[in-house]
């Protein structure tokens, strides 16, 4: 566990402001039509206008900005030439480094008109992300998190990938700890001030397993049900979760999926 010290962590937030604000400028983008090969070109030049660089491409040979990953497919798509369909939801990843600091953040989005289990989907993993980061306290145990966001997910009757998890963020990509999005309440490292976090729910319609296609990235699920993926960078202060990728730092107090308040 890498702490940061309170300047490190204002570093971080400007590289969250790059990459926040280049996902705001492709979002107008994700439409019927659009492949996400130019959702991909619209959110390179974004980051890189902005004086950030790109934390994705090149990444243990990753080929892009972003991940695009379609319907089945839970992280770690790559941008192609497809357009997208009526119906489709795309969850886009996008990490940026600035001043030697990393930001990582993703949000799921509907192409069109969605049916209502994709979009009750959408809106679960998203109300579990925030029921994670109102966990994200000082004092607390990182399970105390990732059990928050199991609890949502689950009550749902929707699926928890167990094959990827979130992680520590800073002067590398991923740092330690592991953040998985499954545990027991009460265990594991204890947080600090100073500890930032990518948190990040993937969840699946129903039971399954993850593949990896022959590209050795793209992952969706085995038996082929919708993924859904958010994600914020998190930093765990005594005045409590400080949300660096989003516009308000500070969690949500309520969740849009039935007016649901956090645990």
């Amino acid at each position: 566990m890498i702490l940061k010290r309170p300047s490190e962590i204002d570093i971080m937030a400007e590289a969250a402001v790059i990459n926040r604000e280049a996902l705001e400028a492709v979002e107008p983008y994700i439409q019927v039509g659009v492949s996400t090969a130019e959702l991909n070109k619209i959110a390179e030049d974004a980051i890189i206008s902005r004086g950030g660089k790109p934390a994705f491409k090149g990444y243990r040979g990753f080929p892009a900005t972003l991940c695009t990953s379609v319907n089945e497919v839970v992280v770690h798509g790559i941008p192609n030439g497809q357009p997208l369909k009526e119906g489709d939801i795309v969850s886009i990843d996008i990490g940026t480094f600035y001043r030697g600091y990393a930001a990582d953040m993703a949000k799921t989005y509907a192409v069109g008109k969605i049916s209502d289990k994709a979009k009750r989907l959408l809106d679960v993993t998203e109300n579990s992300l925030y029921a994670g980061i109102e966990k994200a306290l000082v004092g607390n145990r990182l399970g105390d998190i990732s059990a928050a966001i199991q609890n949502v997910i689950e009550a749902a009757g929707f699926w928890v990938i167990r094959e990827f998890v979130g992680h520590g963020i800073g002067a590398e990509f991923h740092e330690s700890p592991e953040m998985p999005n499954y545990g027991k309440a009460g265990t594991g490292p204890v947080l600090r001030p100073g500890l930032v976090l990518a948190i990040e729910p993937m969840v699946a319609e129903s039971r399954t397993k993850v593949r990896i296609l022959k590209d050795e990235w793209t992952a969706p699920t085995a038996n082929k049900s919708l993924a859904a993926h958010f994600e914020h960078t998190v930093a765990i202060s005594k005045d409590g979760p400080r949300i660096l990728t989003a516009q308000d730092q500070t969690p949500r107090a309520e969740y849009a999926l039935g007016g649901v308040r956090g645990a």
